[in-house]
């Protein structure tokens, strides 16, 4: 009788037959793998096929039809030297190399690569790419699906990346085990139903004068580029990057280049007067504004920014927190449009009518927005 999947799963230990000559060898361990038995010239040989699951019953059919093609023509398929297989960790390698050209830094790149290396290559990684199946794919997510699903989410549509590149390159055949409409969705609940939206911990916007005045009275370049990211509500990364080419200090204009945005669009920020005073001496345009203090060529790192919120004693909020109080002081306290308030933090309108008709960038009101969200952190 044909063996089934449930049947290679729960079998004693023994040898099992699918029929054919194709067999599963179960050790008392527990330990199952592939084997075919011919005959060829009267001499009776077994092939190992594999291991399972690392070949599944599907792969290990096919394989066994493979070498009876082979054993038609009289050709021993243990004489012949078996093809290089390509894995899914190979395969990972080579879509991200070619894709590597087209995306706009080296931080997605290293994001690929480490959502892969650690969720999907200690599974699928040694899986040669033609052999995986649904349930391949299924070990590595369901573990994670809803105790990380952002991260699982990425992770299914990066995995359906690399399937689909191997069948591009004729590696693979069939429908693709990774794909979430049709397929996936039928077996694990959508990522948005389990996830779990996380905030950054932020300062009330009341006590953000305070804050700033106690901010102000400490040295080093750490509380002033600190200051400077509250001013311009603008994001670590943007800030930690900025080099002294991208101000216009007489137009007071601050232009962060698509490389650094999140958005991937050039973003301009108003300078009010008291985050122009925080830039210091100008140096060269090619100069970091914020530099490391013991490296002058590096920028200054996000556990650097961290730290003065350890020293200050302030350990339950973040850095990119000031972004919401930032958010929150506007939206309850002034009258700027919510479109302006967006603008000034650089996000992009969700309501896709609404983004297509929203072409300019809202600058001249943004910079009276700027202009008074500094007051306020002055009142103190």
């Amino acid at each position: 009788m044909a063996l089934s999947v449930r049947k290679v799963q729960t079998a004693k230990p023994g040898r099992h037959s699918d029929g054919r000559g194709l067999m599963l060898l179960v050790k008392a361990s527990g330990a199952r793998s592939w084997v075919l038995r011919y005959q060829l010239k009267g001499r009776r040989r077994d092939m190992g096929l594999g291991p399972y699951p690392e070949v599944t019953l599907a792969e290990a059919r096919r394989k066994a039809l493979e070498a009876r093609h082979l054993l038609v023509d009289g050709v021993d398929p243990l004489t012949i030297e078996p093809k290089r297989a390509l894995t899914f960790r190979q395969a990972a390698n080579d879509l991200i190399e070619n894709k590597r050209a087209g995306w706009r830094n080296a931080k997605h790149a290293a994001q690929w690569s480490s959502t892969i290396e650690t969720y999907a290559n200690p599974v699928l990684g040694d899986v040669e790419i033609a052999a995986i199946e649904t349930e391949h794919v299924l070990s590595v997510l369901q573990p994670i699906w809803r105790a990380k699903p952002e991260t699982a989410s990425r992770l299914r549509q990066r995995i359906e990346a690399v399937l689909d590149f191997a069948t591009s390159k004729g590696l693979r055949d069939g429908s693709n085990p990774a794909r979430w409409r049709g397929h996936l969705q039928n077996v694990l609940p959508k990522s948005s139903s389990v996830r779990r939206v996380q905030h950054h911990p932020a300062l009330d916007w009341r006590e953000m004068p305070e804050f700033v005045a106690a901010l102000a009275r400490r040295n080093g370049i750490s509380a002033r580029a600190l200051q400077f990211l509250i001013l311009t509500a603008a994001r670590s990364g943007e800030m930690r990057g900025m080099r002294w080419g991208e101000i216009d200090l007489k137009a007071r204009i601050w232009t962060v280049p698509p490389t650094r945005m999140k958005a991937a669009k050039e973003h301009r920020v108003p300078l009010t007067d008291g985050a122009v005073a925080l830039l210091g001496t100008p140096r060269t345009p090619d100069a970091l504004v914020f530099p490391s203090p013991t490296h002058l060529d590096r920028p200054l790192s996000d556990m650097t920014l961290a730290a003065v919120l350890k020293k200050m004693a302030r350990t339950g909020i973040t850095v990119h927190g000031f972004r919401s109080t930032f958010r929150d002081w506007a939206g309850e306290t002034t009258n700027f449009p919510r479109e302006v308030i967006e603008a000034a933090l650089a996000h992009r309108l969700k309501d896709k009518a609404e983004a297509a008709y929203a072409r300019g960038d809202l600058f001249t009101k943004r910079r009276t927005l700027m202009e008074a969200w500094q007051a306020f952190t002055e009142k103190y």
